[in-house]
């Protein structure tokens, strides 16, 4: 898959965190107790102090996204370091509250200020101006990067493109080992060390043992029990990876030979059609499965139809309108970033925004007409019609009902993309619509995308949690970051990696410090509201075939639980779309089970593993 999971960058100044604290009283020096009504006055006040700057952070981080120069990275610096200033005055009095027998929601918001922040600096004005300092200056070295191509020099947009594309092993090595060079990676593992100590002392004083067990506290359980359900959903999905991974392997074995990837072992990390070898769609025709040719090649439908960028977006939005739900405002076509410009440097890492927290809804993606895309504009207007459907909450309550939800959203009605659909918005005629003997190679082209992403998903925070739980000192960063990935993925750098790689940098969301557990619950998520969603529309035949375009009841149940926001527990807005209060990975067992069977016969005779 592309770069393609974006959220709105204004919620960097909604979601904060606390410390406990005690307050003096000014004429005897005597600690005063909280009451409830000072709680509930102070979440207003503070409520419409977030909804103020939000919009002005929020505004602030476009224009930087959108116009990347040294005065718009100051910008972006000025407002973090205030909103971070003024992230540790709210958490600190919230603390205050914590323990206090509130009403319901005003518990969640308190809960939201006291531990949500994603990288909370110590309570002093030095701490946060260089917390701000460095990851400017991390987001700005990754979103800048460049490498020399033909005399000509390339940004890691078109680098993708060229991992997507290309066959040369000799030259999908090089350009995966520039990239890897191309943001000054011992600056920015430097950097990284310090942004490192810096926020984990502040979440130390906000009452937490570190960052780590901060960002796994937001979930509506103890952090060592989220943990442990990440590793169980994990090992429901596990055994469908390795026989994907067996298959893959093979064919890239047959397609380079011995001296390029090996039979058994892991796979080179470079030949697998992504720059983070974080999802293999492009492998399509060389992990076919059977005799036959792919039923239909979506990006030459796209390109045989005459799309451009915006009538993907528009042919997105049109999904979402099908199921009943309100078009976009006219102000998303006039402000949004749809393409990428040719004048000035952007940050094309596809990201959808609600800049006023009520319906200035924008994308910002430097899209391409390709299949890839067309699956993203979908993913990204997910977040627009999430933000907007919740809009009505409380501030402190327009969230998803957790970070996962945000991004299963647009993914789970992407999941509706099937040959029935293309048929339905003139993309495939309706003689060429495969038939059931073209399943394997369409969940294939599916599992290349979802299931290899999985394990990537998971190593990600694996690796952030134990560098901010000091399990991995800075000398080891790189080190470490391939262990992981060897253990989870069954995947090797092409290249031997020199001292000073700082390769977690390669990727958007190290770099910008964007948590990554979302997008892993998101592939779980997404699958169980595809399917309970097929099942209130009565489809009866197989799960990968069914289609919810067009289905108003469908949408009206999904448009309540997306008003829900995060006023409730996760749970309570999982069961109210899908029936069940736990998140679970047998839908995508039953999603990909042919393909499954399929592989596993094929797979009988060969060293499955690495």
């Amino acid at each position: 898959m592309t770069l393609r999971y974006g959220v709105a960058l204004a919620a960097m100044v909604t979601a904060l965190g606390g410390a406990a604290w005690a307050v003096q009283d000014a004429e005897d020096g005597m600690t005063t107790e909280p009451t409830v009504e000072e709680a509930l006055e102070f979440l207003a006040d503070a409520e419409a102090e977030l909804r103020e700057f939000g919009e002005f952070g929020a505004r602030t981080a476009w224009v930087q996204n959108n116009f990347i120069t040294e005065d718009t990275n100051w910008l972006l610096e000025r407002m973090s370091t205030q909103s971070t200033e003024m992230s540790v005055r709210l958490a600190t009095e919230a603390a205050r509250y914590a323990d206090l027998d509130l009403p319901e929601d005003a518990a969640r918001k308190i809960a939201v200020l006291r531990n949500g922040i994603t990288l909370p600096a110590p309570n002093d004005p030095e701490s946060a101006a260089r917390l701000s300092e460095l990851t400017t200056r991390m987001g700005a070295a990754y979103s800048a990067g460049l490498m020399e191509i033909d005399g000509e020099m390339v940004d890691h947009n078109e680098l993708e493109n060229i991992m997507r594309t290309s066959r040369d092993p000799e030259f999908l090595s090089h350009v995966w080992n520039g990239w890897r060079r191309a943001y000054d990676p011992a600056q920015m593992a430097a950097d990284y060390a310090e942004m490192v100590d810096i926020a984990n002392q502040g979440a130390r004083d906000l009452g937490f043992d570190n960052l780590a067990q901060m960002w796994l506290s937001n979930y509506d359980m103890p952090a060592d029990e989220m943990e442990a359900e990440v590793e169980r959903l994990w090992g429901q999905v596990e055994p469908f990876y390795e026989q994907l991974h067996c298959h893959v392997r093979a064919n890239l074995n047959e397609l380079h030979g011995d001296d390029v990837q090996a039979a058994t072992g892991p796979i080179r990390a470079d030949l697998l059609g992504n720059m983070w070898a974080q999802g293999w769609s492009s492998l399509s025709d060389v992990a076919a499965v059977g005799d036959s040719e792919p039923a239909y090649d979506l990006n030459e439908l796209l390109v045989e139809a005459d799309y451009t960028p915006v009538r993907m977006v528009e042919v997105a939005e049109g999904f979402f309108s099908s199921l009943g739900l309100e078009e976009l405002p006219d102000t998303f076509w006039e402000r949004s970033l749809i393409e990428q410009p040719r004048d000035r440097q952007v940050a094309c890492h596809a990201s959808a925004w609600n800049l006023d927290s009520v319906e200035d809804l924008r994308i910002k993606m430097c899209t391409r007409v390709n299949a890839d895309d067309f699956v993203t504009v979908h993913h990204e207007l997910g977040h627009n019609y999430y933000q907007r459907a919740y809009n009505q909450q409380d501030y402190l309550l327009q969230s998803g009902a957790n970070d996962g939800f945000h991004e299963a959203i647009g993914d789970f009605i992407a999941l509706s993309v099937t040959p029935e659909y293309l048929v339905q918005i003139g993309l495939l005629d309706e003689d060429d619509m495969p038939g059931a003997e073209a399943d394997l190679g369409l969940l294939m082209d599916t599992a290349l995308d979802k299931i290899a992403f999985l394990p990537f998903a998971v190593m990600m925070d694996q690796w952030r949690w134990r560098v901010l739980r000091g399990e991995i000192e800075p000398a080891d960063y790189n080190s470490a970051w391939w262990e992981l990935r060897q253990s989870y993925q069954g995947i090797e750098p092409p290249v031997d990696r020199p001292a000073d790689a700082f390769d977690p940098g390669s990727k958007y969301h190290i770099a910008n410090n964007v948590p990554y557990l979302r997008y892993f619950l998101s592939h779980i998520l997404q699958f169980q509201f595809h399917q309970a969603a097929c099942e209130m529309a009565g489809w009866e035949g197989p799960l990968h075939r069914c289609s919810i375009y067009g289905n108003e009841e469908v949408g009206a149940r999904f448009n309540a639980m997306m008003e829900m926001g995060a006023s409730q527990p996760w749970p309570d807005a999982l069961e109210a779309f899908t029936g069940t209060r736990q998140m679970d990975g047998s839908a995508i067992i039953a999603y990909f089970q042919p393909l499954m069977d399929h592989l596993q016969e094929e797979n009988a005779d060969r060293e499955c593993g690495w």
